[in-house]
């Protein structure tokens, strides 16, 4: 994938408790450059509240009560998250992307700000839905993910554990820019 010098792509999935920040939890995090997965970060984060959408639980097969005990701290997932885009991108501008940008990114800024201060990918996202649509002129419903990886002959399973699904959408977005 040909990168700008003065950015990074940074492919980021969350798993949460529920569909808002602060009235639920974000439980795991995962990250990867895109165009080089082997550059990674996980994290499982203790929940900063005991709401829960059952459904979300399901999916992502994570527990509050494990996550209380075995989870890092918020303010620590998310300072060694920091540190770890600060390193690879070194002087570039960090992109967040996401498949739905619009939700991982809510978590992920709203625990940003909350527990450090600051958001170093800033205030927007790079969504691959939106991508799609642009690169196929598709509707919005031919934006689905099985939809994209069929068309991309991708054939990565869709595990809903963070950094696992990270790598998925990063290998989304390489082809998809590779086939315009």
């Amino acid at each position: 994938m040909k990168r700008h010098r003065d950015e990074i792509y940074i492919s980021v999935d969350i798993e949460a408790s529920g569909p808002i920040p602060g009235e639920y939890s974000m439980l795991s995090l995962g990250a990867c450059e895109v165009g080089n997965s082997d550059k990674n970060f996980y994290a499982e984060i203790q929940p900063i509240s005991e709401s829960f959408v059952k459904e979300a639980l399901d999916v992502c097969g994570l527990s509050l009560e494990k996550l209380m005990k075995t989870g890092i701290t918020p303010h620590d997932a998310m300072r060694k998250f920091a540190d770890w885009i600060n390193r690879i991108a070194g002087e570039s501008k960090p992109v967040f992307v996401g498949y739905n940008a619009a939700f991982d990114w809510s978590f992920v800024n709203y625990y940003f700000i909350r527990f450090t201060g600051d958001n170093p990918f800033g205030v927007s996202a790079l969504d691959i839905k939106s991508v799609w649509l642009g690169i196929t002129r598709s509707s919005w419903l031919g934006t689905t993910k099985n939809k994209i990886k069929r068309h991309l002959d991708i054939k990565i399973e869709h595990t809903h554990n963070a950094l696992d699904d990270a790598k998925e959408q990063a290998k989304i977005l390489e082809k998809a820019l590779e086939s315009d």
